[in-house]
This record gives structure tokens, C-alpha cells and sequence, in this order.
């Protein structure tokens, strides 16, 4: 890592909600609307978005917890923003307050965690689980 990611550092994603990112019981008189997946990609990203600048070219991220209560529907075709915040930094492990509003209020908060890799030594531990099976 180049250093540490600074608390209150932070990353965003924006979206359209289109057919792909929307719930996929839609029928009877359920509307389609955001599913919790789709929203928890976006907020992973902005969250990554946050430490890309603090990544050797030799690491990469991956996600090891997230807390999120999705708390409003969003339907199709309105835009969502994601925004991570760092919260918290203990070595290669960066904790994030995630928040997604869509045009008209907040649709869902929480807590997100990451850990800094290194891209070799995580791919050869994923070859060692494939290698034995």
C-alpha cells in the first residue's frame, strides 16, 4: 500500500435502476424496484473507489463484511448514488459507512469492510482450492 487511506476519505458510484439491477418476483401487483444485490455491488465498488489511490498496481481489494439495512424501494429508472466513507483503519482492513440515496431520499446505510490484497498470494491460494478438487 501507498500509506493508509485517511479517515473521511471516500468513494461514490451512480446508477440507473434498469431491469437488471430490479427484484426478480416482480408480478401481481409487485412493482419492480431495487433489489438489496444489486444496491450491495455498488456500494462495494464505491467503497473500493475509496482506496483505489492508496493500491500498489500489485493489490487489489476484496469485500470481508457488510451490515446494511435497505430501508426504501428506488424504482426503475431512477438514479441511486452510493457513497462509502472511511471509518476506520486497521492495517490492510478498511472500514466504511455506505449510504444510497435515490432522487428522492436515503435508501439504505451501514457498515462495510474491506481487506487489501496482494494479488499474487490471493490468486495462488484460489489454484490450491481448485487444484484439489
Amino acid at each position: 500500500m501507498k500509506g493508509h487511506p485517511r479517515v473521511g476519505a471516500s468513494g461514490e458510484q451512480k446508477f440507473v435502476v434498469e431491469a437488471q439491477h430490479a427484484i426478480d418476483f416482480a408480478d401481481g401487483g409487485m412493482p419492480p424496484v431495487l433489489c438489496t444485490p444489486s444496491l450491495i455491488w455498488y456500494l462495494e465498488h464505491a467503497a473500493r473507489q475509496a482506496v483505489l489511490p492508496w493500491l500498489e498496481p500489485s493489490e487489489s481489494t476484496v469485500g470481508l463484511e457488510i451490515e446494511v439495512r435497505h430501508v426504501a424501494p428506488t424504482p426503475l429508472g431512477h438514479t441511486v448514488t452510493c457513497t462509502a466513507r472511511v471509518i476506520g483503519v486497521e492495517g490492510a482492513r478498511i472500514t466504511f459507512q455506505v449510504e444510497a440515496y435515490d432522487e428522492t431520499e436515503l435508501i439504505a446505510r451501514g457498515v462495510h469492510r474491506l481487506q487489501i490484497i496482494r494479488v499474487a498470494g490471493f490468486a495462488k491460494r484460489v489454484q490450491q482450492k481448485t487444484a484439489g478438487r
